[in-house]
């Protein structure tokens, strides 16, 4: 099938695109990908929508902010998805949705999506898959990291030594583990790129750390380092994930920018190199990918704690557009009923199959 996936991140710097031609075991080809960003106003309903998500932390009546939230959400895709079907020259068979993500509490079975997907399926006339993270939760798991299954086809199409890794760096990392015999084990690291992007955008100088310019001006301010680094999500194995919001950044009020974007460029590199500890052999490649792939100051850190890194982009695949990517690879396992998450990943007991089908209302497309 040719499936289009999508994916709108905690960087909330807009909505990721991509098509995939899959049957959802293995990757034939690529077709078109986008992304399509934000406009400021748009921006600012996602930036209130989570400011108040982390206030209502699950407790009560959600507030009204997702509904708007959620609508900026679902116009964004629509604008995504047919920029690509134009590109595309057809319908795809089916989508794979995700949502935008404003809580994420695995503990307490709790992640937050925002959009709906009858909207999307409606909007573009395909049937939608949506909603996988959440049967992971139900089903005692940390619903993420999800993309693990698509990174072992990834592996497979490109062939490279293993064991491999690939590390995804949005505004939250994660590590996928994938050993000689395909054994997958993957976590959240800890933090990508969102704790920088706030302490440059609170600065008021853009909204990330352009090319890493910021932290290579600057020093780590070790204590501040070894401080972050004593949060419990670093202690203990097994599979874990957290919110890009579950660090503080008070400290860095003390510092100047460049010091604490040196710091924190540290952390995000140290707290990959503190999971690669627990792993059963050192990767003897790391496929970098997501946004943190084009901070070569990040990459350098990365380089300097666990060898051989490499950007996706650097072995033949999309960066920016893994993530989508697997949204669609995702969706076309979820239709045929195939595991999309496995105790090595997110936790749960055993290899576990989810999502959910929405299919288009009041239209003539031909659908799954």
């Amino acid at each position: 099938m040719l499936v289009m996936g999508f994916m709108s991140g905690t960087s909330l710097d807009g909505v990721d695109v991509a098509v995939v031609e899959t049957d959802g075991e293995r990757i034939e080809g690529f077709g078109p990908s986008a992304m399509i960003a934000f406009s400021a106003a748009e921006r600012a309903a996602l930036e209130k929508a989570t400011r108040d998500a982390l206030l209502w932390d699950g407790f009560g009546e959600r507030p009204l902010s997702f509904g708007l939230a959620g609508e900026v959400i679902e116009a964004a895709h629509l604008r995504a998805g047919h920029h690509v079907i134009e590109r595309l020259g057809r319908l795809p068979d089916l989508v794979g949705f995700h949502g935008q993500t404003l809580l994420h509490r695995p503990e307490r079975k709790l992640s937050v999506q925002i959009g709906d997907p009858q909207v999307i399926a409606d909007g573009l006339g395909v049937s939608v898959v949506a909603q996988m993270r959440q049967d992971d939760l139900l089903a005692g798991g940390q619903g993420a990291p999800l993309v693990p299954a698509y990174h072992l086809a990834l592996a497979k199409k490109i062939g490279l030594p293993r064991p491999l890794a690939f590390l995804n760096i949005g505004g939250v990392a994660n590590l996928t583990w994938i050993g000689a015999d395909g054994s997958l084990l993957a976590c959240d690291t800890g933090p990508g790129n969102g704790l920088i992007d706030q302490v440059v955008q609170a600065h008021g100088a853009g909204r990330y750390d352009d090319g890493g310019r910021i932290a290579a001006a600057g020093t780590v301010d070790e204590a501040a380092l070894a401080a972050l680094l004593s949060h419990p999500h670093f202690h203990g194995e097994g599979p874990k994930s957290l919110d890009r919001y579950d660090f503080p950044l008070e400290w860095a009020d003390a510092c100047s920018l460049e010091d604490a974007a040196a710091t924190l460029t540290a952390f995000t590199a140290e707290a990959v190199a503190v999971t690669a500890r627990i792993l059963p052999q050192m990767p003897e490649i790391w496929v970098v990918c997501g946004g943190g792939s084009h901070n070569p100051t990040l990459m350098a850190a990365l380089r300097a704690r666990l060898g051989d890194c490499r950007t996706a982009d650097e072995v033949g695949l999309r960066s920016d557009f893994v993530e989508a990517e697997a949204m669609a690879f995702l969706a076309a396992r979820s239709l045929r009923g195939m595991p999309l998450t496995f105790p090595g990943t997110t936790g749960v007991s055993q290899p576990l199959t989810g999502g959910t089908i929405w299919r288009p209302e009041n239209t003539l497309a031909e659908v799954v």
